[in-house]
């Protein structure tokens, strides 16, 4: 479980992107984060495990406040993962040791059997056939694969994903929301900032529509979609679907 409480995230004393922002994230439920841009949706998830600092707030996952200065950020990030916009692979190495590398590192696997998982990883994303292959020898939907088998290889407990489909043209991104679907209902709890709305009304258990720093909404993808209770979100529902 992800508890967040009053958390705050300014830049500036003109910049204030999160604004008393509260939720609890329930285990093993898939959530979709919507809204226009500028909302605060990226800053929100990349304060989950610290990718931003808040400026005041608390986030817990389960009895450890992640935003505390004695957290060890390593072991946090180990259960909560990101899968962000751009990849972030190595270019420098092939789709088995990206995926690989970490368990090395972090975990301390021995090298025969960070390779082993990371081959079943891939697998697991339908790149079986790619392990070999070189960021620069991958579409886009690959490299995003390989980085959310990279995630999964640490055996999380949350994914966070930040618009994994951004920079993807359709048929990659069809390529990439098939896997996340998969991964759905699976006991791993994700919570995705996306504006694939399909996807959210098909796969999230809940909708957060957020708007000027605040999450506005959170109800069911039916309940969102049909029947927003705000106006701002009924107007933001009708100018994407």
């Amino acid at each position: 479980m992800i508890k967040v409480e009053h958390l705050y995230k300014d830049y500036s004393k003109e910049i204030k992107v999160l604004k008393d922002v509260n939720f609890t994230f329930e285990d093993g439920k898939t959530y979709a984060i919507i809204g226009s841009s500028g909302g605060g949706k990226s800053t929100f998830i990349r304060c989950l495990n610290m990718l931003e600092v808040p400026t005041s707030g608390t986030i817990a996952l389960d009895d450890v406040v992640v935003n505390d200065a004695k957290t060890d950020l390593t072991k946090v990030r180990e259960k909560m993962g990101m899968v962000f916009q751009n990849f972030n692979l190595f270019e420098h190495m092939n789709a088995k040791k990206n995926v690989a590398y970490a368990l090395m590192k972090v975990k301390k696997m021995s090298e025969s059997d960070a390779y082993a998982k990371a081959v079943q990883m891939l697998e697991k994303v339908g790149l079986g056939h790619r392990v070999d292959s070189y960021p620069h020898q991958l579409s886009g939907g690959e490299k995003q694969r390989v980085a959310i088998a990279r995630a999964l290889a640490m055996e999380l407990e949350v994914l966070l994903c930040d618009e994994p489909t951004s920079a993807l043209d359709p048929e990659m991104t069809t390529e990439v929301l098939k896997v996340l679907k998969s991964l759905s209902h699976t006991g791993l709890t994700m919570i995705v900032v996306t504006h694939e709305m399909a996807f959210a009304r098909e796969v999230a258990d809940y909708i957060l529509y957020m708007d000027a720093g605040q999450i506005a909404e959170c109800s069911s993808p039916d309940e969102f979609f049909t029947n927003a209770k705000t106006e701002r979100a009924r107007q933001f529902v009708a100018n994407m679907l």
